[in-house]
């Protein structure tokens, strides 16, 4: 390779960079605008939160958040159920939940990240159970 084509291929690399650096720039711009619209639909909703709660009348306080998740109706399953193993459909069933495709999946997306977690093992392929 000569000079003449080092420097070329230097410049093309330099372009590129350049592109590249103006498209994130770009980006940090569009990202910055949309931080500070999120930012003051925020600082709104906890205006309008404060005061809604200073407007309600006394005695009519909001109960507990709900605290049974998803991950927590899975997880008291297999406590439930120690020595058993689940297909996530079997588990959708087991608690009344949809069993629809889309619905299933995420109980599968769900399971293995409880299984990375090592809250579960896998003793077969789609199957779950709780680590003993």
């Amino acid at each position: 390779m000569n000079i003449t084509e080092l420097l070329t291929c230097l410049q093309t690399q330099h372009d590129e960079a350049a592109a590249r650096a103006g498209d994130l720039r770009s980006q940090i711009e569009h990202l910055t605008a949309a931080l500070a619209e999120t930012e003051a639909r925020l600082a709104e909703l906890a205006t309008a939160r404060k005061v809604i709660s200073e407007a309600a009348p006394a005695g009519t306080e909001p109960g507990p958040p709900e605290t049974s998740t998803a991950y927590q109706a899975i997880v008291n399953s297999f406590n439930q159920h120690p020595g058993r193993a689940f297909r996530a459909r079997e588990l959708h069933e087991l608690l009344g939940m949809p069993t629809d495709e889309a619905a299933v999946n995420i109980t599968r997306s769900r399971l293995g990240r409880l299984t990375r977690q090592g809250f579960l093992t896998q003793p077969g392929r789609g199957r779950y159970q709780k680590r003993t």
